[in-house]
């Protein structure tokens, strides 16, 4: 189904036919123009094109500048009532088609241009009319003026009209993006809702759990009470970075007001945490972790987490080395994991860590790849720049 043109379209569509219209109005005004200037007038052949053109071809500024058009129609008008003499049959001063044209710039003045232009444009083709054409000891001034005067207010509440027209559209558009916009907040704040459910509710009862082990378990061992510290601990710490989520789902483009997001010099804490978790994990830094920029430090230390989170789930018990080196303008990283001892089974779903933490190095111009080693082991490797 083919998609319905935006206002804007519209309206250049309609610019592109309006030109066209005008330049074939001109181009027969002209034809009737040129044949009949040598009856209504006594002319040369050889300048009556020109003068023919004089008369019709303002019209071809009839929408990119009236007043301009208007000008020289009504110069070339004052022109023939002084220097042309009029046929034998005619008593008028410039053509029929000439009258015709100047309506119709006089009308599209009074639509387009500025209050006082309009003012001057209708007085002066009320006084030329006035004074060249037939009957002026009538005193036809005021009747001219009245006369221009309509057309002129006409244009004029036509130009109201379509400037109320081309508002009430801008309103509606405006009106649509707010309710796409509105769509998108409950949208976004019905998934902060679900999550806050269904993850949220049991990472706090793994906390709640953890904490409350040594306490519930008889004869618990040194070893195991920390183990269970060391999960409680990791379970906060994901339970803050789900809350941050959350607020930022539920915000409608706010930043809300949670706990920093890591950075760079949070990865050896990371591994830490890993590691008192009973991941058997190794990590060397070289270089200063702070002089790197918080966007890649957010990237770096979320490709450590996944890395290192994968390695726990799909090869279990193998040796992992976490590398990370700054360098002027890069930073590199590096996760590598043994060959596993044991096969660990497929999870029931997941499968886009890897996607995810590409997306993020890609976000900040940066290049990752992910792929097995030829010992057995698996090596997450990434570079992002600091620049």
């Amino acid at each position: 189904m083919t998609a319905p043109l935006r206002p804007a379209a519209r309206r250049i569509s309609a610019q592109t036919w309006f030109d066209f219209a005008t330049v074939l109005v001109a181009l027969v005004l002209y034809s009737i123009a040129w044949p009949t200037l040598f009856v209504t007038h006594q002319v040369s052949p050889v300048v009556a094109p020109m003068l023919s053109a004089l008369a019709v071809f303002p019209i071809l500024f009839v929408r990119v500048n009236p007043a301009l058009g208007w000008a020289i129609s009504a110069g070339a008008a004052l022109l023939f009532s002084i220097g042309m003499q009029p046929g034998p049959d005619n008593d008028l001063p410039f053509q029929v088609v000439h009258v015709i044209v100047l309506f119709v710039l006089l009308f599209a003045v009074a639509m387009r241009a500025s209050v006082p232009i309009v003012v001057v444009a209708w007085a002066a083709t009320s006084i030329l009319f006035a004074t060249t054409m037939p009957g002026s000891d009538t005193g036809p001034l005021w009747g001219w003026a009245m006369g221009f005067g309509a057309l002129a207010l006409f244009g004029y509440l036509v130009r109201i009209l379509l400037a109320s027209r081309r508002k009430l559209e801008r309103q509606e558009e405006e009106t649509e993006v707010e309710r796409a916009r509105r769509a998108i907040l409950e949208e976004k704040a019905r998934i902060a809702r679900d999550l806050h459910d269904v993850v949220a509710h049991h990472m706090s009862m793994v906390v709640v759990q953890a904490q409350t082990a040594p306490y519930r378990i008889a004869d618990l061992d040194p070893a195991a009470s920390a183990e269970f510290a060391s999960i409680g601990a990791t379970a906060r710490t994901a339970l803050n970075e789900i809350r941050g989520m959350l607020g930022v789902l539920r915000s409608d483009g706010q930043l809300p007001e949670h706990a920093p997001q890591p950075r760079a010099a949070d990865v050896p804490a990371l591994c830490e945490s890993a590691a008192r978790a009973g991941l058997p994990v190794e990590w060397t830094v070289s270089g200063d972790l702070g002089s790197v920029p918080d966007t890649t430090g957010l990237v770096m230390y979320r490709v450590v987490q996944e890395s290192m989170a994968n390695c726990a789930r799909h090869a279990p018990g193998a040796a992992v080395q976490v590398a990370v080196a700054v360098d002027p303008g890069v930073v590199s990283v590096s996760v590598h994991n043994a060959a596993a001892a044991t096969v660990a089974l497929p999870s029931a779903g997941g499968g886009h860590g890897i996607d995810g933490m590409r997306t993020r190095v890609g976000a900040v111009g940066g290049e990752l790849t992910a792929a097995p080693t030829p010992s057995g082991g698996f090596e997450v490797s990434a570079k992002l720049p600091t620049l």
